[in-house]
C-alpha cells in the first residue's frame, strides 16, 4: 500500500531540498521553501510511526534505489527525485543511473524571481537570495532578502558615513549609489589622474613659465616679462580673475607704447607677436581652470576683450560673443583628450596687436591661388594684406585643434570698406615661422559672407584670426613686356651716352664729367633693377638685401651728380661767371662719397630695412624708405631753387644795356637742358616713390614709372648727344671713317648749310 506522503512526493515538479536550520530556511528558501520543510517533516513522522519496527524499516530500505545521484533522494526501488533547487538533466523523475541533478539558477529566466529596483539576485547552490546594489542598503540593516516585497534598498551617503576613499587633496560628493572625489578649490587633477573619480588626486595650479623669446633685445619686452613674473609669484587660485585682468592691462601698456619694439626688424617684431599670442593663450587657459565661475567676460580700457566659458564636458553648440567677434562651436570639440578638469573655451581679442603684425606677408593656399588666376586670367604671385579687424585668439581645453571634427563659425567686426580692383576681404589666420617670424595664411578658412562691417568665416582649425583686405599681386604681362623692352632700350641709350662722353674730345669739361657719371649711375641702377628688383623667392635673404642696397646707392649717386649740375649753374650764373666751378676731386667726393655715406649710415642703423617680400627695395618700416626719398626730395628742391634763381638772374642780365651775349646764351642753354633733365628724372622718381606702397593706384603708377624709365636713357641721349653740334660732327666723322669716305667731302658739302644755323648753335662754347 502506497502511503499518501509517498504519493505527494512523487507528484512534486521539483525534488525536495536538504533540510536547513530554520533561520536559513526562512532566509534562503522563501515561503514555498518553508511550507515544503513543514510537510516533509510531517511525512517523515508518519512514516516512522507506521514503520517503526526494524522489520518495517528493513523492508523500506529494500524498496529504495541505492544508485540515486548527488542532490537527490530515493523515491522507490527504481526511481529517485532531485532535491528542491535542483533539476534532473532529463527534466523529470530519475530512472537512469547516469542521470544527474543540476542546480537551478533562479536569477535568470524563465524563473519568476524578482528582487525589485536597486537590487540584484544572487544564485546559490540549491537556492538564491536578493542583495542591494553597491552603494545601497536595506533600511533594516539586514544583509539580504528573499522577495521583491521585502526590498527597502536606499542610497548610502558614503561622504557622511566616512566610507569613501577620497585623497586628502579632494573632497567627497555623494552620488546615487556611489560618490565622487572633487579637487579642493584652487587645485587641479595631477597628470594621469582622471577628474571627479574615486582615485582622483590633485595639486596646486602652476603658473606657466614665462621667458623672453630668444635673440630679441627689447627693454620694453623685458619690463613686460618681469611684470608677468611678479604676478606669477604672487598668484593664488583665489586671485585668478584679478591676475588675468592685470596681465591684459600690462599687455595693453606694452602695445600702446611699443617703445623699442618699433625699432626691431620686421621678422623680429613678428617673432614677438607670435611669442605673445602663444604664451597668452597658455596662461589664460591655465588660469581659467582656477575660476569657479561658469563664464567670465572682461573689456579693458585698451579695447582688449576676453570671453571665457567653463562647464562640464558635454555635447551641443556653445556661442561666445563680444563686441569684436563671435564664435560658435560644437562643445565636443572643446573637450581635451586626457585633459583634467572642466572644459574651457576662450576668445581673446586685441586691437593693439595690429602694431606688431603690420606689414606681415600673406601666403595663399594653392586652391585660392588657382581660383584667383582663373578669375584674372593671369598669374597671381601673392597678396599684400592690410589688417581691418582685431587679432582674435581662440583657445580650448583641447590643445589639438589643427584639424577639428566639425568647423567653427566666426563673425568678426571691422570698419566697413568696399574692396577695389584686385582687392578682396579674406579670412586669415596667423602662422608662426622661424625665418620670417610669421605670416598670414588662408588654408582651412573660408569667407562665408560680409555685410555691414561684419565678416563671417568658417575654419576647420583654431589659431589667431583676423579679417584682411588683400591686394593681390596680379602679374601684368603687358607691363612686364614694357618694363623689359623699355629698360633694355634705356640701357642701350645710356651706354651710347657713356661712350660719347668718354670719346668725344671737343665736349670734354666739368659739365661733361657730370653727365658721364650721371649716365654711369643710371646705367648700373637700371641694369640691377631689370635683373633683380623682383624677389621671386619671397624670402628676404642676403641677395635681395644686396640688390636693394646697390639700387639705393646707384640712384642716390645719380641724383647727387644731378645736383652737381645745379652747382655748376650756380657758379656760372648766380656768382656772375666767376670761377670755373668745382674741381674733379670735389665732384667725385660729392657724387660718390655722399651717397656712400648715406647708405653706410642707413645700413648700420637698420640693415633689415633692405629688401621686401615681393621687391628688393627699401622697406617702409620705421620710415626707412625715407633714407632715399629724403635726399632725393632735398636735391630736387635745391636744384629747383637754383634753376629759378638762374632764370631770374638771366632775365636781369638780358635786360642790361651791353650784356655779354655769348655767355648769357650759353648759360641759358645750360639752364634749359638742366631743367629738362631734372623734369624727366624728377617725374620718374616722383611716381616711383609710390610704386611699392600697395595702394590701389600703384598699378597706374607702375605704367607711368616704367614708361618714364624707358624714355629716361633715350631722353638723355637725345638731349646731351644728338642735339649737340660737336657730338653730331663726331658721329658723322666716325660714320665716314667706318664707310671709307673722307670727312673733308662731308664738311665741304655741309659748310653752306651749317653757316645758316642760328647763332646759338654756332656758339662754340655751348656746343648746341
Amino acid at each position: 500500500m502506497l502511503h499518501s506522503c509517498q504519493v505527494w512526493e512523487h507528484e512534486q515538479p521539483r525534488p525536495a531540498r536538504p533540510l536547513l536550520p530554520l533561520p536559513a530556511a526562512q532566509t534562503m528558501g522563501g515561503p514555498r521553501f518553508s511550507v515544503f520543510f513543514t510537510l516533509s517533516a510531517l511525512c517523515s513522522s508518519v512514516l516512522l510511526f507506521e514503520h517503526g519496527s526494524p522489520n518495517a524499516m528493513a523492508s523500506a530500505s529494500k524498496d529504495c534505489a541505492s544508485w540515486c545521484p548527488v542532490h537527490s533522494t530515493c523515491a522507490n526501488a527504481t526511481a529517485c527525485s532531485c532535491l528542491p533547487g535542483f533539476l534532473s538533466s532529463s527534466g523529470g523523475t530519475i530512472t537512469d543511473p547516469s542521470d544527474t541533478c543540476d542546480d537551478i539558477n533562479e536569477c535568470v529566466p524563465p524563473w519568476p524571481v524578482s528582487c525589485g529596483k536597486l537590487a540584484s539576485c544572487q544564485n546559490t547552490e540549491g537556492s538564491y537570495y536578493c542583495l542591494c546594489s553597491p552603494g545601497y542598503r536595506l533600511v533594516s540593516g539586514a544583509k539580504n532578502f528573499s522577495h521583491e516585497s521585502e526590498n527597502t534598498c536606499q542610497d548610502v551617503d558614503e561622504c557622511t558615513s566616512r566610507e569613501h576613499q577620497c585623497d586628502n587633496s579632494t573632497f567627497c560628493i555623494n552620488s546615487p549609489g556611489s560618490y565622487l572625489c572633487h579637487c579642493l578649490p584652487g587645485l587641479v587633477p595631477k597628470p594621469g589622474f582622471p577628474p571627479k573619480h574615486r582615485t582622483t588626486q590633485c595639486e596646486v595650479i602652476s603658473f606657466p613659465t614665462w621667458t623672453l623669446p630668444p635673440g630679441i633685445k627689447s627693454q620694453s619686452l623685458s619690463n613686460f616679462s618681469k611684470e608677468v613674473q611678479d604676478l606669477s609669484r604672487g598668484f593664488t587660485p583665489a586671485s585668478a580673475k584679478d591676475t588675468i585682468k592685470n596681465i591684459i592691462k600690462a599687455l595693453d601698456e606694452l602695445l600702446e607704447v611699443p617703445g623699442d619694439l618699433e625699432a626691431l626688424a620686421l621678422p623680429d617684431r613678428h617673432h614677438v607677436a607670435t611669442y605673445l599670442l602663444l604664451n597668452l593663450e597658455e596662461i589664460l587657459r591655465t588660469l581659467a581652470t582656477a575660476m569657479p565661475e561658469p563664464s567670465f567676460t572682461y573689456h579693458s580700457r585698451g579695447d582688449t576683450e576676453l570671453s571665457l566659458v567653463i562647464q562640464e564636458q558635454g555635447d551641443g553648440t556653445v556661442t561666445l560673443g563680444q563686441s569684436h567677434a563671435r564664435m560658435q562651436l560644437n562643445w565636443a570639440e572643446a573637450v581635451g583628450v586626457g585633459e583634467p578638469g572642466p572644459t574651457l573655451a576662450g576668445l581673446f581679442s586685441s586691437r593693439n596687436m595690429q602694431k606688431l603684425l603690420a606689414n606681415a606677408s600673406l601666403k595663399l593656399d594653392p586652391e585660392k591661388k588657382a581660383q584667383l588666376e582663373n578669375t584674372h586670367g593671369v598669374p597671381v604671385s601673392g597678396g599684400q594684406p592690410r589688417l581691418l579687424s582685431t587679432v582674435n585668439t581662440v583657445f580650448l581645453s583641447n590643445k589639438n585643434t589643427e584639424k577639428l571634427g566639425s568647423p567653427v563659425n566666426f563673425s568678426f567686426s571691422h570698419p566697413e570698406e568696399e574692396p577695389r580692383s584686385r582687392q578682396e576681404l579674406i579670412c586669415a589666420f596667423w602662422k608662426g615661422d622661424n625665418d620670417s617670424g610669421g605670416y598670414w595664411a588662408t588654408t582651412g578658412c573660408w569667407k562665408v559672407g560680409s555685410r555691414n562691417g561684419s565678416t563671417t568665416c568658417r575654419c576647420s582649425h583654431l589659431s589667431s584670426f583676423a579679417i584682411l583686405m588683400a591686394h593681390y599681386d596680379v602679374e601684368d604681362l603687358k607691363l612686364t613686356l614694357i618694363t623689359k623692352v623699355g629698360l633694355a632700350l634705356s640701357l642701350v641709350c645710356l651706354l651710347l651716352c657713356i661712350l660719347t662722353f668718354l670719346l668725344v674730345r671737343p665736349i670734354q669739361g666739368s659739365r661733361t664729367t657730370v653727365h658721364l657719371h650721371l649716365c654711369i649711375c643710371l646705367f648700373l641702377g637700371s641694369a640691377i633693377f631689370l635683373a633683380g628688383i623682383e624677389n621671386k623667392g619671397r624670402e628676404v635673404g642676403p641677395s635681395c638685401r644686396l640688390v636693394a642696397g646697390l639700387l639705393h646707392y646707384c640712384f642716390l649717386a645719380a641724383f647727387c651728380w644731378m645736383s652737381l649740375e645745379g652747382l655748376e649753374l650756380y657758379f656760372l650764373v648766380v656768382r656772375v661767371f666767376q670761377g670755373q666751378g668745382l674741381s674733379k676731386r670735389w665732384l667725385y667726393l660729392i657724387g660718390y662719397g655722399v651717397p656712400g655715406l648715406i647708405v653706410a649710415i642707413s645700413a648700420a642703423a637698420y640693415h633689415n630695412g633692405y629688401g621686401r617680400e615681393h621687391f628688393c627695395w627699401l622697406t617702409k618700416d620705421h620710415g626707412f624708405v625715407w633714407s632715399f626719398n629724403g635726399p632725393v626730395a632735398f636735391i630736387i628742391l635745391c636744384n629747383t631753387v637754383i634753376f629759378v634763381t638762374t632764370v631770374w638772374k638771366l632775365t636781369q642780365k638780358f635786360s642790361e644795356i651791353n650784356p655779354d651775349m655769348n655767355k648769357l646764351k650759353k648759360a641759358r642753354v645750360l639752364t634749359i637742358t638742366a631743367i629738362a633733365q631734372l623734369f624727366v628724372l624728377g617725374c620718374t622718381w616722383a611716381s616711383g616713390l609710390f610704386l611699392f606702397d600697395g595702394k590701389s593706384y600703384s598699378h597706374v603708377l607702375a605704367y607711368i614709372f616704367t614708361i618714364l624709365n624707358c624714355f629716361q636713357g633715350l631722353f638723355l641721349f637725345l638731349l646731351h648727344c644728338l642735339l649737340n653740334k660737336k657730338v653730331r660732327e663726331e658721329y658723322w666723322k666716325w660714320a665716314y671713317m667706318v664707310t671709307g669716305n673722307k670727312y673733308s667731302d662731308f664738311t665741304t658739302s655741309t659748310s653752306s648749310s651749317s653757316h645758316n644755323q642760328t647763332k646759338v648753335l654756332r656758339t662754340s662754347e655751348s656746343g648746341m
